[in-house]
């Protein structure tokens, strides 16, 4: 179920859409990281810090929710005219239950990113996914790059309605009398 770039939505504001950052409910890990450039560079809200590999590739970035979640999409930030040979140019995203049970449910092949770039994860019937964990790999860099750099990533889930805030629309005088609590 792999796709490329053109899946990618260009949308600046994700709240407009009933979308939320759930990132911080998640534990994140990575494959590798330099000294100083770590998880905490890459949720910091600055697009002038990134994460910076320091291994072989595939570079991971890992999201584990302590629940299933349901995630409508994944934000990225890129920025190929700073980053140049550490630009990813090919992305994959998996998701599952944990490590050993991954599934890859985007391929990216990327052109010279700049700026954010949302991936929508969807099942087979188009709605957004339900898991445990998701996996960035940074397959490939430009210029046949090792190291990677991502400046942000951002985890979406839609907006839900919280049920015990709503007030429910009475039709009648009787029910309308003690709809509200003293």
């Amino acid at each position: 179920m792999a796709a490329s770039s053109n899946k990618v939505i260009d949308d600046a504001d994700p709240s407009k859409g009933g979308l939320r950052e759930i990132g911080s409910q998640a534990v994140w890990s990575l494959s590798s990281c330099k000294p100083g450039f770590g998880v905490d560079q890459l949720r910091d809200d600055s697009i002038d810090t990134y994460w910076q590999s320091d291994g072989s590739q595939p570079h991971l970035v890992n999201i584990q929710f302590r629940r299933k979640t349901t995630v409508h999409s994944i934000g990225i930030y890129a920025d190929y005219k700073s980053d140049e040979s550490y630009t990813p140019n090919k992305i994959s995203i998996r998701a599952g239950n944990n490590f050993h049970d991954l599934q890859e449910i985007e391929l990216l092949e990327l052109g010279e990113p700049s700026g954010w770039m949302r991936i929508p994860l969807t099942d087979s019937d188009g709605r957004p996914i339900r898991t445990f964990m998701i996996q960035i790999a940074a397959l490939s860099n430009h210029q046949n790059g090792r190291d990677t750099h991502m400046r942000q990533i951002k985890v979406y889930a839609p907006m839900q309605e919280n049920v015990f805030h709503r007030t429910p629309n009475f039709s009648t005088v009787d029910c309308l009398m003690y709809s509200t609590i003293r």
